[in-house]
Parts: structure tokens; C-alpha cells; sequence
């Protein structure tokens, strides 16, 4: 991340203090929430399975439950970040979704139950990133975009 869109103390608190926090900032911290407590969900229901059930590999099951929780922690701090307008929460935000558009077309390809989760996990991706470069988004997060260092 450049200097120029490296959000500044004084930006950060202009921010702040303009008033209410947009629709779009909002709505991009809930479908940032959203994903991450679907990972807890999806990587719970891994772990409990792995230990109660009879999958074909316990290791991987109790595995990835445990991957897919803390990987649930990117989302969840970056959606807190969005609510409480801190400029460092948009990267974690965009990484996100960026990560989750080729799990998403994985699943529109798989032939099972899968395609509609990918179908959605694409269409919010996608919302997400629209919400998280908006330029309301990113005034209200005090980041000031490239060529704007000086002001």
C-alpha cells in the first residue's frame, strides 16, 4: 500500500466527525460479518462432524474445521474495522472477497448442492467489492486515493 492511500491520523478523524457512517460502509461491514460467521458455521459443522461422525479422514475433517474458524477472523476483524471506520480494515475486506470469488466458481462448477452457495457466495463477493471501492466508502474511511497526497 502506497503512502498516498495510507490513511492519516487528521484523515482518520475528519472522518469521524462528518457525521453518520454511510449506508454503503455499513452494508459492505454486514456482508464482510456475514461471510465470517458462515466460515464459523461451515468450519464448526467440520470439526463436530470430524469428531462425532465417521468421515473417510478424521485428521482432515477436525483440520479443516479449525482452518475454516480462524480463517473466520479475517472477515470478522475487517467487518468490525468497516462499522468503526478504520481505514485498515478495507484491505483484510478486499482480500476476502478476492478469496472468495474462485472458491466461488469452484463450487458453480461442482455438480452437487454446491452451485447455489457458490451462486451466492459470488453475487455478496462481488457486492462487496462494488460497496468497498466506492468512493463514499473510501472518503469515509479517511483513505485518500492515489494523486491526492498533498491535500
Amino acid at each position: 500500500m502506497s503512502s498516498e492511500q495510507t490513511p492519516t491520523p487528521e484523515a482518520a478523524e475528519a472522518a469521524e466527525e462528518t457525521g453518520p457512517r454511510p449506508g454503503r460502509l455499513t452494508a459492505a461491514a454486514a456482508l464482510a460479518a456475514l461471510e465470517g460467521v458462515a466460515l464459523v458455521v461451515g468450519g464448526a459443522w467440520m470439526l463436530v462432524g470430524g469428531l462425532t461422525g465417521h468421515p473417510d479422514d478424521r485428521t482432515s475433517a477436525v483440520t479443516g474445521g479449525v482452518t475454516l474458524i480462524v480463517l473466520a477472523l479475517l472477515p470478522l476483524l475487517a467487518a468490525r474495522g468497516l462499522l468503526a471506520r478504520r481505514g485498515w480494515s478495507r484491505g483484510p475486506a478486499v482480500i476476502t472477497q478476492i478469496m472468495a470469488l474462485p472458491v466461488a466458481f469452484n463450487m458453480v462448477r461442482a455438480d452437487s448442492l454446491a452451485v447455489p452457495t457458490g451462486i451466492v457466495l459470488g453475487v455478496v463477493a462481488v457486492a462487496a467489492l462494488v460497496l468497498l471501492v466506492n468512493p463514499t466508502t473510501t472518503q469515509a474511511l479517511g483513505i485518500r486515493g492515489p494523486g491526492n497526497a498533498g491535500k
